[in-house]
């Protein structure tokens, strides 16, 4: 069973649905016994960076979802979910974020080109060892909306590369049992699809 966490502002009526498509069996939830009795847990998320970390922290989710990580659970954060892994952020003045994945969200440049918020499809750029893209090819299109982007620390933990406004930036992150998509896979059709049910086989 998959446990998507409630903290407020995630996307979980498409999470959701996406998941009862492909006939996995999971459970929104806010009860943190959830995810110690879970197989794989979803962070997804959508809204701003420090109310979303501030309610993680007030609720224990925290420390539960380390937790179950260091215990090697399977991890997706999804969109802001990926982005509250990190150490800090930078929206709306200097965040705190949950220092899982040493490294920081920066807002895009601004320049002439790519307007932000980037809102629709891309391309994602991967290595085929990534078991979280088995059955999909590096380039294939998934869809964004977001503004921020992740810079870790240690390079090894990209995941997938994508091109906007003027940069290259990391569009996923691995680290072992940790996966994390600045796209949203619930909404990019069946590429998305077949990236959540990956998900749902790693072990």
């Amino acid at each position: 069973m998959i446990a998507v966490i409630d903290y407020g502002v995630g996307n979980l009526q498409s999470v959701g649905n996406a998941l009862e498509h492909l006939k996995i069996d999971y459970k929104v939830t806010n009860n943190l016994n959830d995810l110690s009795n879970a197989s794989h847990i979803i962070l997804p998320g959508v809204g701003a960076f420090g109310q979303a970390v501030n309610h993680i922290e007030k609720t224990g989710f925290d420390v539960a979802i380390k937790s179950e990580i260091k215990a090697g659970k399977p991890f997706l954060g999804i969109c802001l979910g990926m982005q509250l892994l990190l150490s800090s952020s930078e929206e709306m003045g200097f965040n705190k974020g949950l220092d899982i994945i040493k490294g920081k969200v920066l807002a895009f440049p601004k320049q002439p080109i790519d307007k932000v918020p980037q809102i629709g499809w891309n391309s994602i750029h991967f290595k085929e060892n990534n078991p979280l893209f088995n059955g999909i090819s590096s380039g294939d299109m998934v869809y964004f909306v977001h503004s921020f982007y992740v810079k870790p620390e240690n390079k090894n933990q990209t995941g997938a590369t994508t091109e906007y406004a003027g940069i290259e930036y990391v569009s996923a992150l691995w680290s072992e049992n940790i996966f994390a998509t600045q796209f949203h896979p619930e909404k990019s059709g069946k590429i998305g699809l077949k990236i959540l049910e990956n998900f749902y086989k790693i072990c």
